[in-house]
């Protein structure tokens, strides 16, 4: 969320940076809402002086005035409440600042390419769609996730199974042994309120899952759950940064992806990922982002495939995001390349809504922290390029070698 004081201040600053994430958003609506409320907050403060002022008389004519006051003001609270939460509800749904440096650009073909990593393999055969190979090795069954749940699902068998499980274990391993994160097992069923924190809410409801009857939403990404740790929190000094990992089950309604990738297990309903979150003071965030970019890349690397890191453009930018790394890693069957991980600050936005603030020193005042989310990385993508990249010419999939410990396996036949 936006300060309010600042898009009052800044409000040429903030309607370029929605024109630079070509992008909308009601500020107008905002600043006249605003007016109006902090109209109303000053005559109600008047009225509230005079009712006292005259309290202190004990005449019928004060007593009457007094009657009037008290019903004027309880008008005027009541529209206040009102301004209130319509002018919260507005804030909610504008979207982060893009920071300076961030390039400049309306969609994803003005996203830039700041390395790679490896060169896709030369193959001496046509290699086949993790589809066609996962259908061969009786590993992927997709009838059988359709006709359970229906289209976007499906079921991993077998050797599938254990590799999924495989790559999630060795993820979780380094990240915690190597890379200094704490490992959290997390709810994946929240209340609105953390939604609201970690930025989904309003703006993406229909795209979330949601028990109607306990109000209870499922998580599109351990994100939300783990924005919420510290919600309503001010932590003392010295504790920051803090690192956290986990893994989850995520539910994607998919609403905005409609005929996209229908081919396969690239972007389903329901997938796993292993998440990275920090939360940071705002002079080292962006040192915070780059080495959580690291450590995806790190994934990437032990497993062998080749990979590519891009920096997100203004118009490409998640909703709470101000700054945007995405890793993607190369797919030769589907001849492709497949976003495995975004890695992004978010400054103060999603902290301002959570409430979640630290004392640089004992004593000072406190401010507001800085949050960082990446995949680290994400299922079935890795699992999709895995399969792909290890292929041999007689359909098996040979097992990397950092995966070997965790299947127990070298080949799946």
């Amino acid at each position: 969320m936006l300060d309010l004081k600042f898009i009052r201040e800044n409000t040429q600053k903030v309607l370029k940076a929605l024109e630079d994430r070509n992008d909308k958003a009601p500020i107008e609506e905002i600043l006249s809402l605003d007016a109006k409320r902090r109209q109303s907050l000053s005559s109600l403060e008047e009225l509230r002086r005079e009712r006292k002022n005259i309290s202190r008389k004990k005449d019928e004519d004060s007593r009457k005035r007094g009657r009037e006051l008290r019903d004027q003001i309880k008008t005027l609270e009541d529209e206040a409440r009102k301004n209130e939460a319509e002018l919260t509800d507005l804030l909610l749904r504008v979207p982060n600042i893009p920071q300076e440096s961030v390039p400049r650009g309306k969609t994803e073909a003005d996203n830039v390419t700041v390395r790679s990593h490896g060169t896709p393999a030369q193959f001496e055969f046509t290699p086949l769609p993790h589809w066609e190979l996962g259908q061969k090795l009786d590993i992927i069954d997709i009838e059988a996730g359709t006709k359970i749940s229906g289209s976007r699902f499906y079921v991993l068998k077998g050797a599938g199974a254990t590799l999924q499980r495989a790559l999630i274990d060795f993820m979780l391993d380094t990240h915690i042994r190597q890379n200094g994160y704490t490992e959290t097992y997390l709810p994946i069923m929240v209340r609105a309120e953390a939604l609201v924190g970690s930025s989904n809410l309003p703006k993406f409801a229909d795209n979330l899952y949601r028990d109607a009857e306990e109000d209870f939403w499922f998580i599109p990404t351990a994100e939300v759950a783990l924005t919420n740790l510290h919600r309503d929190e001010i932590l003392p000094p010295g504790k920051l940064p803090l690192y956290y990992v986990a893994h989850t089950p995520c539910f994607r309604r998919e609403k905005m992806s409609a005929g996209k990738d229908v081919r396969g297990i690239k972007r389903g309903h329901q997938f796993e990922k292993v998440e990275l979150y920090k939360f940071s003071d705002p002079e080292n965030s962006n040192q915070e982002l780059d080495k959580m970019v690291g450590n995806a890349e790190d994934i990437c690397r032990k497993l062998e495939i080749p990979y590519r890191v891009k920096e997100l453009c203004t118009g490409d930018l998640g909703f709470a995001s101000s700054r945007t790394y995405d890793i993607e890693m190369w797919a030769p069957g589907c001849n492709e390349w497949l976003e495995v991980s975004s890695c992004s600050n978010c400054g103060d936005f999603q902290a301002r809504r959570a409430n979640i603030r630290y004392r640089p020193s004992q004593g000072s005042r406190a401010d507001f922290v800085h949050t960082l989310n990446g995949s680290g990385l994400a299922l079935p993508r890795v699992l999709i390029s895995v399969i792909e990249n290890y292929q041999l010419p007689d359909g098996t999939v040979k097992i990397p070698e950092v995966l070997k410990p965790y299947t127990g396996t070298e080949y799946i036949r």
